[in-house]
Parts: C-alpha cells; sequence; structure tokens
C-alpha cells in the first residue's frame, strides 16, 4: 500500500522524496508492469500540474500504451510519429514546451500542452518510455529532466 509522504511546495525537495520513496514500491522480482504501474501512481502523487503520467513499452512494430494515470491514451505510436516516437527513435529524453508546435505531434489528450518524454534504456536497448503531459504549456525544465532521468534510472534497474 502506497503511503504517501508529505508533498512540499519546493520542485527539486519533491524529486528528492519521489526518489527516496519509489525504491519502495519497485520490485525487480516483480513482472515490469507491475514495477510500471506503481511507479506510475507514485510519479501522478508527486507532480504538480500534470493531467496524464504514464509508460509505453517497445515492441518489435512500435509502442504500445502500458500502465498509466490519466484519461484513455493512444493504444501504438510508431516509432518516429509524435514526441514519444521520435523520442524512441533517438533514444533521448525530449522537453516540448508547447505540444502545438511539436512537428507531428499526436493528440492523444485535447488538455495537453507540454510533455517530457524519458525513454527507459535496458542494457543497451529501448524497453519503452515514461511520458508524461501537463495542461501547462512550459511545465517542464531542466530539473524535471534530470530528475526524471534519475526515475528512470531506478525503474530500469528494476525491470526484468
Amino acid at each position: 500500500m502506497f503511503v504517501p509522504v508529505e508533498k512540499s511546495e519546493d520542485k527539486q525537495t519533491n524529486y528528492e522524496r519521489l526518489l527516496d520513496t519509489l525504491p519502495h514500491y519497485v520490485d525487480q522480482e516483480e513482472p515490469w508492469y507491475t514495477v510500471l504501474a506503481n511507479a506510475s501512481a507514485i510519479l501522478e502523487y508527486f507532480l504538480d500540474d500534470v493531467n496524464w503520467v504514464g509508460f509505453y513499452r517497445m515492441e518489435k512494430d512500435g509502442l504500445y500504451l502500458g500502465p498509466f494515470q490519466g484519461v484513455a491514451a493512444c493504444t501504438k505510436i510508431l516509432i518516429g510519429h509524435g514526441v514519444c516516437g521520435q523520442a524512441a527513435e533517438e533514444k533521448e529524453t525530449f522537453l516540448v514546451d508547447d505540444v502545438e508546435a511539436f512537428p507531428g505531434h499526436i493528440t492523444c489528450d485535447a488538455s495537453s500542452k507540454s510533455e517530457i518524454v524519458v525513454p527507459l534504456m535496458v542494457r543497451g536497448e529501448l524497453f519503452g518510455l515514461l511520458d508524461i503531459d501537463s495542461p501547462k504549456k512550459a511545465r517542464f525544465d531542466e530539473i524535471d529532466r534530470k530528475y526524471l532521468e534519475k526515475v528512470a534510472a531506478v525503474l530500469v534497474d528494476n525491470l526484468n
């Protein structure tokens, strides 16, 4: 059972608390979808001004929707298409201030205005992506990138 830690008004402090909490709810003995389901719930709890937090799993022909918190989402994204597909192709974190200005953006939720996508690399291969949307433009910054890449590292260490 998730025992919430008191949230802070300070973004960096919240990320530190998230990173302290996350290892207690992810376990490499559990299936990948269990690890990512708990991670999506914990991320949604600690992050302010987000409307979708979830994962896409890499399969041979594209990215498939995995565990998430938010409204129903696109179930399959082709590599190279949209923010997620391009982040998967380049295997790099994408931070998008205005999704409507991003060439080829795929709209799953019309209320999303900004997005950050972090690849999950397991043994040099793309396992999947962490995808987080916000209804606010320019919601994500370098602090988010830094800490969400740390979150991804914790998750990768616990995926089997």
